[in-house]
């Protein structure tokens, strides 16, 4: 009886079956242009992933060989063509630990030089570090389509699409970025990742290559199916029960994170003028560490904060420990003057001005008579207040010199000695110390230490004015 499925799909013809396997061994074979595309193309993948440039990691995936063993091994498992086999397997496993390590010694040689500075694992290496059964569906589905590619060659143009969804060599240099940062979580799951697209595009070979006709001079008992299919097949089903664990674990994470950020976001917003910029939160055990940036128009007071903590404790229900990094930021409006503010300036104390006034006498001398000239003082009670003036930072006996936001907040830039400040209004005392309002030659505004500066004072000139009858 004919099977149901051949009024779908129709077998080949022996000889198209011959050419399609003379075509899948040498491809599927180790030998040097094979190691040289996998060199290329994890030097490619490698950097793509470092300088998280999803570009750079699709140009890799074009170049990547490692669709052809495992097509080869699944075409060979059905077949029972030796052989083949023990090719396509050497020159997988060969591939795969070549592309590990030449990952692993890129990113320790860019650690050591450096290139590219990595603080954070870019998002492109986190992407591959979370395996889900979505993932194993797209390698199905690339599989079937590579597979059956290759036995249409009028549709073999697909190859390079289904190349770029059905990553192998990307995968691969996350594992050999994890091993050089010493990250086994991040190894871990992308070794994870590429297992499964491995296992399940054989599976989607061998099923294809069996439905179009290639185990046809295999004995099958009693219609049976070939041992190869249902033993890729099995495994492809082992691989859901970590895909599937995984996928609860990480939909949990974020939920949770969903959470944080909605209560934390809440919490901020009831704060007079702030706004949440960052946040950066770290699980240490049943605590969260948190730490976020916020712009305010003006600085925050400690009780602010600790009322901010205690609001983000009762959303979450979990202990949090806070540190809050304030940006200060003034809004500005081009169609919107500001307000000008006036500063009461108090005027001169009474000074005398002498002026020497020549008289003539018989004798030829000259005597100089003073003349006092009084300023009155203006009505009110004169308040104290700090002109801008220019200063000189000097080298004093603290930590390294820096130029802050506001007395003990973070850090606008270094200060050199000798460096041309301007000292402007603000005055306060913090932690002991006084500090000053300056602004730099670039403009920027913070505070630093009064010590730190020291004033350039004009030098006084007498200037005398003679008058003649």
């Amino acid at each position: 009886m004919r099977p149901w499925y051949r009024s779908l799909i129709k077998p080949l013809p022996p000889e198209d079956c011959n050419a399609v396997i003379a075509e899948v061994t040498p491809a599927a074979s180790p030998g040097f242009d094979y190691f040289l595309l996998v060199v290329l193309s994890c030097s490619i993948a490698t950097l793509g992933l470092i300088t998280d440039s999803p570009a750079v990691i699709i140009g890799a995936m074009l170049v990547a060989p490692l669709m052809s063993p495992i097509i080869g091994i699944g075409l060979a498992s059905l077949t029972g063509n030796t052989r083949l086999l023990r090719n396509a397997a050497s020159a997988l496993l060969r591939g795969a630990l070549l592309a590990v390590a030449l990952a692993a010694l890129m990113t320790l040689l860019n650690n050591l030089l450096p290139f590219f500075s990595i603080q954070e694992l870019p998002r492109e290496v986190m992407a591959r570090t979370r395996p889900s059964p979505i993932d194993l569906v797209i390698a199905f589905a690339g599989g079937v389509a590579a597979a059956y590619a290759m036995t249409q060659p009028n549709i073999s143009a697909a190859l390079p699409g289904v190349a770029i969804a059905t990553a192998l060599m990307p995968p691969l240099c996350t594992v050999g970025i994890g091993l050089a940062l010493q990250r086994w979580d991040v190894a871990g799951g992308a070794l994870l990742l590429f297992i499964t697209n491995a296992v399940t595009i054989a599976f989607a070979s061998v099923l294809v290559f069996f439905l179009r006709g290639f185990s046809s001079n295999l004995r099958l008992k009693n219609g049976s199916l070939p041992r190869s299919l249902v033993l890729s097949a099995a495994l492809t089903g082992l691989l859901l029960i970590p895909l599937t664990f995984f996928s609860v674990k990480f939909f949990r994470e974020a939920s949770a994170n969903r959470l944080i950020q909605s209560v934390v976001m809440r919490e901020v917003e009831n704060l007079s003028g702030a706004e949440l910029v960052e946040l950066e939160v770290n699980r240490n055990g049943t605590k969260l560490d948190m730490l976020l940036t916020v712009r305010t128009g003006s600085s925050l007071r400690y009780e602010q904060v600790v009322a901010l903590q205690k609001a983000i404790v009762e959303g979450l229900h979990q202990p949090v420990s806070l540190k809050v990094s304030q940006v200060i930021a003034e809004n500005l409006d081009p169609l919107i003057p500001p307000t000008p503010t006036f500063t009461f300036t108090p005027g001169p104390s009474p000074t005398a001005t002498y002026t020497p006034t020549a008289t003539a006498t018989s004798l030829p001398t000259a005597t100089a008579l003073p003349t006092h000239t009084l300023t009155p003082l203006p009505s009110g009670t004169p308040t104290a207040t700090a002109t801008p003036a220019e200063g000189l930072v000097v080298r004093v006996g603290l930590p390294e010199m820096r130029i802050v936001q506001f007395p003990g907040g973070p850090s606008i830039g270094p200060l050199l000695p000798g460096q041309k400040l301007t000292r402007l209004y603000g005055r306060e005392t913090f932690n002991g110390l006084t500090w000053v309002e300056v602004r730099d030659a670039e403009g920027r505004i913070g505070w630093i230490p009064e010590i730190y500066l020291r004033l350039i004072l004009p030098t006084p000139t007498r200037t005398v004015t003679a008058s003649t009858p």
